[in-house]
């Protein structure tokens, strides 16, 4: 299946161009990019990246596969979507960002310190519970990588605690195997998808 896109002289830049299109939901418009850095100047956690959204899609078009998984960059990603509000040819970055994460980590390359074991803590919550639970994904992510952090972060802990801001216990939504059975229904449609892809690339 081709993009019609002319992305580099050599097979393996265009293969991997593709590739991300391609495991992307929807229309990424990954090909209209015209590296303003728009998204590099909107994202709030431009300043920890290794890479800006800039230069992951430059490296992208490159075919520099090995480097882009490799990137801490998709990890810091907090899914706010200003970066693709703000970006002038619509592409959808955050769509994007998702999906270098599903890469590395099917390559073994993600990296836990960064943020992986915090997105499967966090599946893991909405599908126990159908929400998120702030307190014990925080708890959890500290205790793994930065204890120390943990009691720094107690006041203010506390204080949204005090406010009513923040449930020491997690609490389950209504009509919860509803929304299990959603969850499943998208993991056979990305399954499906996957094998599509790998008949494609074939």
């Amino acid at each position: 299946m081709s993009t019609g896109v002319q992305v580099n002289s050599q097979k393996g830049a265009a293969n991997f161009f593709e590739e991300v299109m391609l495991s992307t939901p929807g229309d990424t418009r990954l090909q209209m990019c015209i590296q303003c850095g728009t998204c590099a100047g909107s994202c709030p956690s431009g300043d920890d990246m290794q890479h800006s959204p800039r230069q992951l899609f430059a490296m992208i078009r490159a075919g520099m596969r090995e480097e882009v998984l490799d990137s801490t960059a998709p990890w810091y990603c907090v899914s706010c979507y200003f970066c693709t509000v703000r970006c002038p040819q619509e592409v959808n970055i955050t769509g994007i960002m998702y999906t270098l994460k599903n890469m590395a980590i099917k390559a073994g390359k993600f990296h836990e310190e960064e943020g992986a074991d915090l997105s499967q803590s966090f599946v893991s919550n909405v599908e126990n519970y159908g929400r998120s639970f702030e307190f014990g994904l925080a708890t959890r992510n500290f205790l793994q990588h930065s204890p120390v952090e943990l009691f720094r972060m107690a006041t203010m802990g506390l204080g949204m605690w005090s406010r009513e801001r923040l449930d020491l216990t997690p609490q389950r939504i209504k009509n919860i195997d509803q929304l299990k059975l959603i969850l499943q229904k998208a993991k056979d449609i990305e399954t499906a998808s996957e094998i599509g892809q790998s008949e494609v690339m074939a």
